[in-house]
């Protein structure tokens, strides 16, 4: 974070009443209602990824009653991948078979659209931009800007041009600093700045720590008569064992193509459990592989989820700056969604800052006394009852159900960093994988199909405090879960002339964030790369 009286590099300045720090659902959404309210309110957004929609990663089936309230002609004129939600299963996997449950509630989709969020977010930016939005993607907001008294009035773009030493590159381009009067982050799950935000103003001093889970996404191209456009599937049970807390979901779209993912709870505690190998298991399944079989591989990724829910809310104002959508932390555990949680967000701070001439100043008050907030509180002791296995957690939820939330009592979160077993600490898990044929083969040939790109020589942006703790402590204590967790392959112990050590390729990465989360000693601190770089997800 950066005082602004700092004058190290010439830097342009650009100025704004209001700068959105992302171009998801969220950021969108508030652009939108901003200027629909009030035209004259100068407002941009600026966005990490190449173009929009580029890092937006989501399963996603949407409740549609706040983007109708927001477009409501949008129908009209629907994102490019909108399917109506047909029917739903839940399924409990075993290791070869599994059965069919009654649906829970909260997945009831009736009435709701399934979708690619990344492209309905590539959809949204030309309608925010036909009401006057400045939009510009390809910036990274590498850090804050503040007043002496602390306040936020602004964000520096990062760098572009400096190669791996530090040194300028020939192509050294100065980042920008961008002047607000009111600086909203909408940066989606762990935000590099939502998270030094939050540290910096304590905001998270009332709360419980966050919570997290990383979903892994695969878009297929399987022919037509396999599919039944609209249908929903769920499951759980296999291949977590009955202390992770993971399931899956298949959603069935248009033109023979298929939307399948897997969840794992990042509070799980085997340091030998592996997300992606898990949702290529799962992918083998005989209820699933009939499916893909034949098929191909569109596009990958993966992403981190914000699960705490109510209890870990943190307060969404300080001076000079807003946080709204996954960001605040608003996904809803239990439904499985949180695209119309991130559009009421939006929404609701453009109608508060419009109202208050741009104060901050009162926002947290008027999102706790939302809808939003209601149908948190509701749900709040549904995903900490899992904690204590799968079973009480089933038990619990349904408990949960039928009292509409109404129990006595709040189940409290624990920080996902803190919740790994040490080496040997319990008897090891059986895992008893299937043999998997289905593409991809491995972590890097995900990797591909991400489309990730960072250029070589930049400096790493996956900055490991102390990398001693590696290849001793961590490798003693829980034998390097980095290279476990991460989905694309950044992490490696490599031995050579001078023994071992960790070594980071950082060009793989896919922006998850699990790093910045699981580390078991919170040495690793994601921070942005150049503008542009990253994945490329097409649909996802």
């Amino acid at each position: 974070m950066s005082d602004i009286a700092q004058t190290d590099i010439e830097r342009d300045v650009m100025e704004y009443d209001v700068v959105t720090v992302g171009a998801g659902p969220a950021g969108l959404a508030f652009a939108i209602r901003l200027k629909q309210l009030n035209p004259e309110i100068s407002v941009c957004v600026i966005e990490k990824a190449s173009t929009i929609g580029a890092h937006i990663l989501s399963g996603a089936v949407i409740e549609t009653a706040p983007l109708d309230a927001l477009l409501p002609d949008w129908r009209s004129n629907p994102p490019p991948i909108c399917v109506p939600a047909t029917e739903d299963e839940f399924w409990l996997l075993s290791k070869t078979g599994g059965r069919k449950l009654p649906v829970p509630p909260g997945m009831n989709n009736h009435g709701n659209m399934i979708v690619s969020l990344g492209a309905m977010c590539a959809w949204l930016a030309p309608q925010a931009e036909a009401l006057g939005v400045e939009i510009y993607p390809g910036f990274a907001a590498a850090e804050t800007l503040h007043a002496p008294d602390g306040r936020v009035i602004g964000v520096r773009v990062g760098d572009m041009g400096i190669a791996k030493d530090g040194s300028h590159k020939p192509g050294f381009t100065a980042g920008i600093d961008i002047l607000a009067k009111v600086t909203v982050l909408a940066e989606g799950a762990r935000g590099h700045l939502t998270k030094r935000l939050i540290k910096r103003f304590t905001l998270d001093k009332d709360s419980d720590p966050q919570g997290y889970s990383i979903g892994i996404k695969e878009l297929w191209q399987v022919p037509e008569d396999r599919l039944a456009p609209g249908k929903i599937v769920h499951s759980f049970g296999w291949p977590a064992d009955s202390r992770t807390y993971g399931g899956s979901f298949l959603y069935h779209l248009d033109k023979g193509r298929i939307a399948l993912g897997y969840v794992s709870g990042l509070d799980y505690r085997d340091p030998d459990y592996k997300p992606w190998e898990a949702f290529q298991q799962w992918k083998n399944h005989p209820m699933v592989k009939p499916l893909l079989d034949g098929g191909s591989i569109v596009s990958a990724g993966a992403r981190a989820i914000v699960t705490g829910g109510w209890q870990s809310l943190p307060k969404v104002e300080m001076p000079g700056a807003l946080l709204i959508g996954d960001g605040a932390g608003l996904l809803n555990v239990p439904k499985i969604k949180g695209t119309h949680q991130a559009i009421r967000s939006g929404m609701l701070a453009a109608e508060h800052l419009v109202a208050t001439a741009l104060a901050p100043e009162g926002f947290d008050a008027k999102l706790r006394a939302s809808d939003a907030i209601v149908e948190l509180k509701k749900v709040r002791n549904v995903k900490p009852g899992f904690k204590r296995g799968l079973w009480f957690g089933m038990l619990n939820a349904a408990w949960e159900t039928i009292t509409g939330g109404r129990s006595p009592w709040t189940l409290k979160n624990k920080a996902d960093w803190s919740s790994l077993d040490k080496v040997g600490a319990h008897e090891q898990t059986k895992r008893d994988y299937l043999d998997r044929t289905l593409a991809p083969r491995d972590r890097l040939a995900g990797v591909y199909f991400a489309a990730t790109e960072h250029d070589e020589d930049q400096p790493v942006h996956l900055r490991v405090a102390d990398t001693s703790v590696c290849v001793t402590k961590c490798a003693e204590e829980y034998a390097n879960p980095c290279t476990k967790f991460c989905p694309a392959g950044v992490y490696e112990i490599v031995s050579d002339e001078s023994g071992k050590r960790l070594q980071i390729n950082a060009a793989n990465c896919v922006h998850c964030k699990t790093c910045d989360i699981k580390d078991p000693y919170q040495l690793i601190d994601w921070v942005t790369p150049e503008g542009g770089s990253g994945p490329n997800y097409q649909n996802l």
